[in-house]
């Protein structure tokens, strides 16, 4: 079908670079986003799972690099934005995906370099690669997509558990979003933000573990009644690494089962 509404959602050709794209919900839109049709760089600090998510990859016949850093770690976020360009550049897609909580300390009882560490991990990393990745895209001049994933702990107080640096950085990587969404239009380059709500991926069945009435008490709360699987990001991500999505831009989406509607 020469007109079919599926060849907007095509990514062939198309390098797409994510950040801790090796786990959980990166890995899921990592394997999407291939499987549409997209190159993969993945970036992570464990050596093995970003082997086994790209040998993954590569089945769905597409190519797929690995870049073991820590992008939570400034310098060596900037390193490895640097090293992807010259390698195995141009980007096309990026992902803005690691991040986490962590911790679960009081605000009071919180020390400041607990504080900057979740700052870097979620918040720093963004700006850091969306700066280097998204500079290049706007110097050649063919547009770009860029997704962070946010949270909707941006939106609202997760009850229960300390570390409100979570929520403070998820907060800010929304209207970073925003920003950056309405300075770059006019290059093309669209920049989105998804918001997750409760999946079990790997921290969360830590936090489970750890804080079984809180996640309990969540997922009793969600009106869908069940935390979502990470696959179900992918389809989103796909949709808005490609065409389908020009014209959208700057927009934070939702997707909780519907736990934010109380």
């Amino acid at each position: 079908m020469p007109n079919s509404i599926f060849k907007r959602f095509s990514l062939a050709g198309k390098r797409m670079l994510i950040t801790g794209g090796s786990r959980g919900l990166g890995r899921e839109m990592a394997l999407a986003i291939a499987d549409a049709g997209a190159d993969a760089i993945l970036v992570g600090r464990d050596a093995e799972s970003l082997a086994a998510t790209a040998g993954d990859i590569e089945k769905l016949g597409r190519q797929a690099v690995t870049i073991q850093a820590d992008a939570g770690n400034p310098g060596e976020c900037e390193s490895m934005c640097r090293a992807a360009l010259e390698q195995h550049g141009p980007i096309d897609i990026l992902i803005n995906n690691v991040g986490g909580r962590l911790i679960n300390v009081p605000t009071e009882d919180l020390p400041l370099a607990e504080w900057q560490r979740i700052m870097d991990l979620n918040l720093t990393s963004t700006f850091l690669c969306t700066k280097l990745i998204g500079k290049a895209m706007i110097e050649r001049g063919n547009g770009g997509r860029i997704i962070n994933i946010a949270s909707i702990s941006g939106m609202i107080a997760n009850r229960g558990i300390g570390g409100r640096s979570y929520e403070t950085s998820k907060a800010a990587v929304i209207q970073f979003t925003r920003t950056v969404a309405a300075d770059w239009a006019p290059h093309g380059i669209t920049v989105n933000a998804i918001c997750p709500g409760g999946f079990m991926t790997e921290p969360n069945q830590r936090w489970a573990r750890e804080n079984p009435d809180v996640i309990k008490k969540f997922e009793a709360e969600i009106p869908m009644g069940k935390f979502g699987e990470p696959e179900d990001l992918g389809p989103l991500a796909v949709y808005l690494a490609s065409s389908a999505s020009r014209y959208m831009t700057g927009a934070a989406l939702v997707i909780d089962g519907g736990y934010t509607l109380w």
